[in-house]
């Protein structure tokens, strides 16, 4: 079993809004559910070369017994041309139920 996190910048326009909707909407559609962590976003720092950059954060997870390394490649790219994002991180981690 998989836990597959989405770490996605918390943008307040409509058309990052309606694409936050329809994004849990699918992952809820193929996983069976989604868990949003958006009470408290994260905030992001890295240097860029021209100084620190930061950006709010807020994750999407989901549960996935197998681990479709091309699917999500895909699915990231598809999301990075949406959100006009350089790069997006999609992490995932092995877990076992206790």
């Amino acid at each position: 079993m998989f836990i597959i996190e989405l770490l996605l910048p918390l943008k307040a326009t409509p058309p990052a809004r309606a694409l936050y909707g329809s994004l849990r909407k699918a992952l809820i559609e193929k996983f069976g559910g989604v868990t949003s962590f958006t009470r408290a976003p994260a905030e992001g720092l890295w240097d860029s070369g021209e100084g620190v950059e930061k950006d709010d954060i807020v994750v999407l997870e989901v549960m996935a017994e197998e681990l479709d390394r091309d699917w999500w490649r895909h699915f990231r790219q598809k999301l990075e041309r949406k959100l006009q994002e350089k790069e997006l991180v999609v992490r995932c981690h092995k877990i076992e139920r206790l």
